[in-house]
């Protein structure tokens, strides 16, 4: 049985202009493999609300899950929440759950809970809240997509609280195979063996060092001793030919 699938939709101008470097996707990556649900697709979309209503769309019908990141702020470009709500044509304003978690928050801070502040309590009515234990903020559910912040270590604490309450699979298993030669050189050879293991997914990582040219080819599957006799004979085949 394959695993659940995923799929991450981040959210932001400043992704798209290269004004901040995303990290979150490869976190998330990292955490889904270990869990058993294989990340298919990220998207970058802006802050316009037609973009992040379609993506959610089309992603949430693709994939089992869907992992938004970015949107959920206190600024008016913060419309992640909204949009999320307008694509589940759900009803949205401000919960009283999450407000009374960042009003307890600010009363402890000694901060204001102003309007803008406010805003980060519009949870749409059918969805649950994500814990947030950095900043308190909360992310939700809604149906199979889960609303995270853009903050790299509040986003990664949200996949935390996320995680223990969605069922994966076989955890994705991989291994390195280093050869001294060039693509050019191992393509027939190497196509063979991906017939002869079609379970399993192969990568080709070209390189070059002091001038000569390389290949890593990476082996993934969930059977680890299906992909350690798959890299023996990897390893074999290249030893013959040299």
């Amino acid at each position: 049985m394959p695993n659940p699938s995923a799929a991450m939709l981040v959210i932001g101008d400043e992704i798209l202009s290269g004004r901040t470097r995303d990290a979150n996707m490869h976190h998330l990556a990292g955490r889904l493999t270990e869990h058993g649900i294989d990340l298919k697709e990220v998207r970058v979309v802006s802050d316009d609300a037609d973009a992040i209503v379609t993506a959610v769309t089309a992603l949430s019908a693709g994939y089992d899950h869907v992992f938004t990141s970015g949107g959920i702020g206190p600024t008016h470009d913060d419309i992640t929440a909204d949009c999320i709500a307008r694509a589940f044509d759900d009803h949205i304003d401000i919960r009283d759950d999450a407000r009374d978690l960042l009003a307890a928050y600010y009363a402890e801070n000694g901060r204001e809970f102003n309007e803008a502040r406010q805003r980060m309590a519009r949870i749409p009515d059918r969805a649950t809240l994500i814990d947030n234990p950095v900043s308190i903020a909360p992310g939700f559910t809604l149906e199979n997509v889960h609303v995270m912040a853009g903050v790299p270590s509040v986003f990664n604490a949200m996949v935390e609280s996320v995680l223990p309450s969605l069922t994966g699979g076989a955890p994705l298993v991989s291994r390195t195979v280093r050869i001294d030669r060039g693509e050019g050189d191992i393509a027939g050879p190497l196509g063979q063996l991906v017939q002869n293991y079609a379970t399993l997914s192969f990568g080709s990582y070209p390189f070059i060092e002091n001038g000569a040219f390389g290949v890593n080819i990476v082996i993934r599957g969930t059977d680890a001793a299906l992909i350690k006799d798959a890299a023996r004979s990897l390893q074999d085949q290249f030893k013959e030919a040299t």
